[in-house]
């Protein structure tokens, strides 16, 4: 089918045709250029005489209105004659504006993204550097409306966890998420745009790369492989995937500790009561379908790199060409007295989060650890469990990541759904009865009733095996790696949470960083290198956490802030926090303020640094782009009327306290505590000078440097033209002075600046 974009939608006269199945109707029918030209030109032909023969209900009549309601389209198709479908139209196109010169106004003013619907589903319309790209308008990631999402440097960045895709090709070039986007045909036929999507495309909103398949012949277990990937997780699956869709067609061998094929770890936190199946990454028919072996319940217990072996605790042996090393970490357990009784868990599998909030049904919980883990078991329970109890060393939940003013108002909100903090505590002892866990014993001498306890303080990274093999470790237990994913061993890679690498856009310092986003794109430069394609490791870190029905997003890499940076209402948890240290901003976090932190991503990504004072004035004058947009968003005026002179004009509501910054500032004017400033009446006018009229209005109340937190109040508006004087305008002088003004031409730094 085929979308309309443009002021007015048609109606759609060709008959909606079912692909056959397995087949695009667009890989069937391939007509010459010259067959394709004049087939579309008898199908506007026909499309313009049902226009004129009908009109459907809903449809707008002709004329200079920006915007109409949107038609019924079942009166549309029982309104328009039918059309008689050829091999070559049996996918659908719609046009997408009305005439040459509505379509001309229309791609002129068309934003840079758009969502069309085209009948069986939508696509995601883009227009950059003059040219139209359309995509599935869904990220195949978690299903975030890309339209809402970031678009710069000819990719589209999703707004909930990062993803990025090639907007020309729709391919997936960064994470998270393993599918790309299916690209779909643009013309531009005498300035009318044409979109054409198969239904198998719209509804599946989702596209595997091509992949090679295996050729090497191997049975079961044979003693040999060209590459081993020790660890199953997002780097061990995308390393596999990466080297298929290279065209690597030797055999790939995946091991694991686990019992299940590679899944979606961080929903265990999130979701405790999800199914190892629904978890899963990829069916089994993947694997098999790309000759991908993956060995489950394998623990590798040595490797010989210089023979190129690794052996199994089963004693099995198996050779390898190249190596990834993916193991991931290990949850921290507590070393208290009473850590053996039963009902004690760590999250590490389904099988442990299915057993917790089985146990949990109305019982007493308490979690050990206020990090994101922590964090999101207990706000799942709050809802299952009787009571949930929280102990932390730290003052405030998440204090080292996010800072403390985050933290309080994070923590405040998990105790108005019941939770208890114990903070600046610790667990001394776990007391059973018959067994099974009772109290938790705290430092502070305090007992609190527990059915169960869970335990999220943190991992170590899961490299014991590798002690004696020659592969470096630092003083933690992680594999250092160079920007390719290397370690000191040639042929033998790492990558996800038991790494150290470089960040390239903080000036190629070591860190660990342990999210499922870095994970995938580690395993991809891991794979691109094995086969020497020379890749380096560049993606700006990106995660995401979600309690009681609210996602933070993060960015960067924050570790040693000294300083936090708040836009917004942390009490109402809608809020930017930019971490800086020195001049630099080096993370940014959000609530309920999307897409700032993938706008904030792709910038870091660019390689550009945000510096401290540039956040400090978006800050300052946010509250007054605010309070100006919601001015242009109000669609009538007030009728009462303003002082003499102002009209129409904008009432401020200045708080206590400001009134004298306004005192004598024409072209402003000052009854008590509400303030009317002029306001302009074409809306494009103050579209195109919207960043001046901010100016001016920060001018116009003397607020430089000061913060009065305006609230606006109401549009006013003469209900007559009968007041005294002239309407100050946007020039830089003001047409005539205030009454009482003792001058009769004010300082040019007292009216709004010139509009350009």
């Amino acid at each position: 089918m085929g979308g309309a974009l443009g002021l007015r939608q048609l109606p759609i006269c060709a008959p909606a045709c079912q692909p056959s199945s397995g087949h695009s109707p667009w890989a069937a029918a391939s007509p010459s250029p010259n067959q394709w030209s004049s087939r579309l030109r008898w199908c506007c032909l026909r499309r313009s005489e049902a226009r004129r023969s009908c009109r459907p209900v809903g449809r707008a009549a002709p004329g200079p209105t920006r915007a109409t309601a949107r038609p019924d389209t079942s009166t549309r198709r029982s309104a328009c004659p039918p059309l008689t479908p050829t091999p070559a139209l049996r996918t659908a196109w719609r046009l997408l504006s009305a005439t040459s010169r509505t379509s001309r106004m229309a791609m002129l003013r068309f934003p840079r993204m758009r969502e069309v619907e085209l009948g069986w589903g939508k696509v995601l319309l883009v227009k950059d550097n003059g040219e139209f790209h359309a995509l599935g308008h869904k990220c195949p990631h978690y299903g975030a409306p890309l339209v809402k999402g970031v678009l710069s440097r000819g990719r589209v960045r999703c707004p909930w966890h990062g993803a990025c895709f090639n907007i020309s090709t729709g391919d997936l070039e960064d994470f998270p998420g393993l599918d790309s986007l299916h690209k779909f045909q643009v013309k531009i036929e005498k300035e009318k745009v044409y979109v054409r999507a198969s239904k198998q495309a719209l509804q599946l909103q989702r596209r595997t790369k091509v992949m090679a398949k295996c050729i090497s012949p191997s049975a079961g277990y044979s003693g040999s492989t060209n590459v081993l990937i020790v660890g199953a997780g997002a780097a061990g699956l995308v390393c596999a995937e990466t080297l298929r869709q290279e065209g690597f067609s030797d055999r790939i061998v995946l091991c694991t500790l686990d019992r299940h094929l590679p899944y979606d770890r961080p929903k265990l936190s999130k979701s405790l009561d999800t199914q190892p199946e629904q978890l899963a990454l990829r069916p089994k028919e993947f694997f098999r379908a790309y000759g991908i072996e993956v060995l489950t319940e394998a623990q590798v217990v040595t490797v010989d790199v210089r023979n190129k072996k690794v052996v199994f605790k089963d004693g099995f042996k198996l050779e390898y060409s190249k190596l990834l090393l993916a193991p991931g970490s290990s949850p921290k357990t507590l070393s208290c007295k009473g850590k053996e009784v039963e009902n004690v868990f760590t999250i590490r599998t389904p099988e442990d989060a299915n057993r917790v909030v089985r146990l949990a049904r109305g019982r007493n919980v308490v979690v050990v650890g206020a990090g994101f883990l922590g964090m999101e078991v207990a706000a799942y329970l709050t809802e299952k469990a009787h009571s949930v109890s929280v102990v932390e060393l730290e003052e405030t939940p998440f204090r080292r990541f996010l800072g403390e003013r985050v933290g309080r108002a994070l923590m405040k909100m998990f105790e108005n759904n019941r939770v208890k903090f114990y903070m600046q505590t610790e667990v001394s002892e776990l007391r059973a009865q018959e067994g099974k866990l009772k109290e938790v014993v705290l430092k502070s001498s305090k007992v609190v009733r527990a059915d169960v306890c869970v335990v999220g303080i943190g991992a170590v990274p899961a490299t014991g095996f590798l002690k004696q093999s020659g592969i470096s470790l630092d003083s933690r237990g992680f594999i250092p790696v160079n920007k390719m994913m290397q370690t000191n061993v040639p042929g033998v890679f790492a990558a996800g949470d038991a790494v150290t690498f470089p960040l390239a856009w903080r000036n190629n310092r070591k860190v660990n960083i342990p999210h499922w986003q870095m994970a995938h794109a580690q395993g991809r430069v891991a794979a691109q290198n094995m086969l020497a394609q020379e890749a380096e490791i560049s993606t700006v870190p990106y995660l995401w956490t979600a309690m009681f029905g609210k996602s933070l997003r993060y960015t960067g890499y924050g570790e040693s802030f000294d300083d936090v940076i708040i836009q917004g209402d942390l009490e109402e948890l809608k809020f930017v926090a930019f971490y800086t240290k020195g001049d630099e901003v080096i993370a940014v976090a959000s609530m309920n303020y999307d897409p700032i932190v993938s706008k904030v991503a792709e910038v870091l990504a660019s390689g550009r640094a945000i510096r401290k004072r540039e956040v400090e004035l978006f800050v300052l004058h946010s509250k007054y782009v605010s309070f100006m947009l919601t001015i242009l968003s109000l669609s009538h005026l007030s009728p009462d009327p303003p002082p003499n002179g102002l009209s129409p004009s904008i009432q401020v509501h200045l708080p206590a306290g400001h009134q004298g910054l306004a005192q004598n500032r024409p072209p402003a004017v000052l009854k008590g505590q509400l303030l009317w400033v002029p306001r302009v009446e074409r809306l494009s006018s103050v579209l195109t000078s919207l960043p001046l009229i901010l100016a001016g209005l920060v001018t116009c109340l003397g607020l430089q440097g000061k913060d009065p937190e305006l609230t606006c109040s109401r549009l006013g508006q003469a209900q007559g033209r009968g007041h005294q004087g002239q309407r100050p305008s946007l020039g830089g002088r003001c047409q005539s002075p205030v009454p009482g003004s003792p001058r009769s031409e004010p300082e040019p730094s007292q009216c709004l600046p010139p509009a350009t």
